[in-house]
Formats: structure tokens, sequence, C-alpha cells
């Protein structure tokens, strides 16, 4: 086991990654830009090293920065968490060429997994349910929309090196083809550096299901059941929950051994998530595989009794899996709620700023992920994001009653907070009989 760790990151999951570790004894040092200097959670690590400005180019994206701190807190490996580099197969590969073990995948299995074009092709080597759509990229007006007439419209242009939403746009026609293939270059290009896209035919009313996956170096692949994120904006998540509640037994075992298949075909190991699209009739689509830690991993937390954070370092020490796919259980509901520092009622505007009032919620069944306080100042430079509000319960019924209780006791003030969305959401009625899908939030309760 390594005597200790450096966490690449930020925000509550550099806390959350904090605290796996103190309960395993194992040192933490913790990167911090100059706009997270009065973090609380810096002081519960061992180290805390400044590695730059507040623009994540000059700080939590800064390869070299990293590396020094690293190497000056004398780790032997390097969490990257979430965002930022956790996914970059080029950081993977410094870390391990200077001798410090990164707590993740192999680059090959990074770069079979995380380019899209290729994960599709690996999926179907794998026999892994693949959404029709191009074989590869598409790079000219002609051949997008001669494979848009054999599929069918709609379709969906999608950049290859993609994720949160960018480089994604929705045909009907086209003419609308036609400029949405221009326009998701152009962001592909401007977000990634890569202008790379592919088209795939639009599922209408699906379903966002996720598996998360833990492979070792063993030989051993598992899967941790499933996640449901359909409730979306934009294509960002805001309600995760674990069980789906709409998927059948039969297919939700087929959707997870599809999911342990398509890793081991990849030679993955460690944490994983492989993304599907479900349409009405259940059939199941990958979509990606994300190759980190996702930020609703306490959903699966806790369904299966399973600490995700814990089994990540362990399996990049070279530990066997301690359990068998029969082993894990899951059991009852839960559901988390993404609490973002944002404005619904204004499109959503960012809402940074001091935070004076900050009274969390609690009682039975209810976890909070935040590093947020009373005195806390929410940068304007990193993502919205403030918190997880994570309720568990025997049933889907009795986890929703709880996260609109634990919701109505979670007061922030004066910054504004996505806490009303989520009231909201949890008084739908069709958000409480399953019956969504993850254009439901903008169709049905933003009126977009």
């Amino acid at each position: 086991m390594f005597s200790k760790i450096l966490i690449a990151n930020r925000g509550e999951i550099a806390l959350r990654i904090i605290r796996a570790c103190r309960e395993m004894g194992v040192q933490t040092a913790v990167v911090y830009s100059t706009a997270d200097k009065d973090a609380a959670y810096l002081k519960l690590a061992d180290q805390a090293i400044c590695i730059g400005d507040a623009p994540p180019a000059e700080s939590y994206l800064n390869i070299p920065h990293i590396i020094s701190a690293a190497e000056i807190a004398d780790v032997q490996a390097i969490h990257p968490g979430y965002g930022f580099l956790a996914e970059n197969d080029q950081f993977a590969e410094i870390c391990r060429s200077c001798k410090i073990e990164f707590i993740g995948p192999p680059v090959s299995a990074m770069a079979a997994v995380g380019d899209k074009v290729a994960c599709k092709k690996l999926a179907k080597k794998a026999k892994v349910p693949t959404v029709p759509g191009s074989d590869g990229a598409i790079e000219d007006e002609k051949t997008a929309l001669k494979l848009a007439a054999e599929i069918g419209y709609p379709v969906i242009i999608k950049a290859a090196a993609g994720g949160g939403g960018r480089g994604m746009r929705v045909a009907h026609n086209d003419v609308s083809l036609r400029a949405g293939l221009k326009q998701a270059q152009a962001e592909a290009e401007n977000a990634f550096k890569d202008s790379t896209v592919y088209i795939e035919k639009y599922v209408e009313y699906g379903r966002h299901v996720e598996v998360q996956i833990l492979a070792d170096n063993h030989g051993n692949a598992v899967h941790l059941w499933e996640r449901d994120c359909s409730m979306q904006r934009r294509h960002q998540k805001l309600v995760e929950e674990s069980p789906s509640p709409v998927l059948k037994q039969d297919v939700r075992e087929k959707l997870c051994e599809s999911a342990v298949r398509l890793v081991k075909a990849a030679g993955y190991t460690n944490a994983g998530t492989v993304e599907f699209l479900v349409d009405k009739k259940q059939n199941f689509y990958i979509l990606e595989v994300n190759a980190r830690i996702q930020v609703e991993h306490p959903v699966t937390e806790q369904v299966t009794g399973i600490d995700l954070i814990k089994q990540q370092i362990r399996i990049a020490a070279g530990e066997p899996l301690p359990f068998k796919q029969k082993d894990i259980p899951q059991n009852g509901c839960a559901i988390e709620c993404r609490i973002n520092a944002e404005d619904p009622a204004r499109n959503f505007a960012p809402s940074p700023g001091l935070i004076e009032e900050f009274r969390a919620p609690g009682g039975p069944g209810v976890r909070l992920d935040s590093h947020a306080y009373a005195g806390y100042r929410i940068p304007p430079n990193y993502d919205s994001m403030i918190g997880k509000l994570i309720v568990h319960r025997p049933t889907r019924a009795l986890a929703i009653a709880a996260m609109r209780r634990a919701l109505s006791e979670f007061h922030i003030a004066p910054v504004k907070t996505t806490i009303p969305l989520h009231l909201q959401i949890m008084d739908n009625q069709f958000f409480q009989s399953g019956d969504v899908d993850t254009g439901f939030v903008e169709r049905a309760l933003l009126g977009k």
C-alpha cells in the first residue's frame, strides 16, 4: 500500500479522497490554486502545496507544476479525481514515467475507450450494442447527408473527444445537419483541440443509464450495478439514482454484463463507468466510457456498501478485488442531487461569491459531500458545483420523501443555488413515477 498520495484536484472530490486516505492510514498531499488558498479541506491533508494562480491552465491543468508538487511531497501515487486531468492519458503516462503511480486505468485502456469512435469499434467487437451511425469520423457534409439518409432523422452529431454536451448537435433535417456539423466541429476544436465528430441515430425520449465497474490487475472485473442519470439539463446531470426505476431485471443484468465485457476487451483496470442510452422498449446502446471516478459515485456506494475511492487506491497499489460479482448487493434506493451555485430563475447564471449562511441537512439516510461552509467564498474560476446531497432509503418512495425533506432543510445564502429546482423535481409526478427521459427537465420543467 502507498504511504502517501498526492491529490491533483480541488473541492468536494479532494475532500472525499482525503477522508478515504485517512481511514486507510495513508498520508495525503493536496495541491491548490491561489483561488483555493483558504479552502478548509487543505488543513485536513498532511501537506498542501500551491501550484499556481486561479486559471486552471496555470494550476489544476498545469502538469509540470503538479509533477513538481508530487516530487516535493515525495508521494508514491497521484489521484486525479474527476475533471481536469483525470482522463488525460498524457498526464497518466508522465506520472508513471516519473515512477509515480497514476490512480486510474492504463494509458492503453484510456486510449481505447477515450476516443468515442474507437470505443464504438471496440464495443462492436465485444458484442456490446451500439447506436446505428458512422463507423468512423465524419469529415465532410456530403458524407454526413448520405449517412443521415440511410439511418433516418433525427441524428446527433458528437465530438469524438467530447464530454459535457460540448461539440454535440441534434439535426432533424438536411438544413439543420449542415449547420450543426459546422457548429459541432468548431465547438469541438475550441473545447478539445480536436474537431473530429461522428454521427449517430438520435434516440428520442431515451434514458441515460450507466454502469459502475471495478477491475484489478489480476484479471478480475465486476460491475456495481447501474445508475439512472436521465434528469439532465443540456447534457449535464442534475439528479442520479440507483437502481433505475424502470429497468426490467433481465435487461439490468444484460446491460451490466455488457459493461464488464467491454472493459475486459479494453484491458481496463481501476474504476470506470460505461454509459448507455436506453430507449422506450428497453433496448440499450453504449454511449461512452468515463475512465475515472464519477461525480455520482456516492449513489453506488450507498446501495452496494463499497467505498469506491478506497478500491481505486487498492487496485492502483496492486491489490486484487476483495469480492466477487455474486457478493455485490444492490440494496434499497439512493438518490443524489447536485447542488450548484447557479440561479435557475436567471437561466442558470453562475452565482459565485461569499456564503454567509450554510445550514446542512441531516437525519436518517442523509449524506452530504461538500467542501462549502459559512464563510466560504465560491471562486468564479471553476465548475459551479458546491456539493452533492445523497439519500439512501429502503424504497424509492421513501428516498424521494427523504430527499424532499433534506432539500427543504438545506439553507445556503445569499448565493443562489439549484436547490429550488431539485425540490420542483422531487415534487413532479412524472419523476415520482419514473416516467422521464434525458429531455424531460428542459421540456417539462424549464419550458425550453
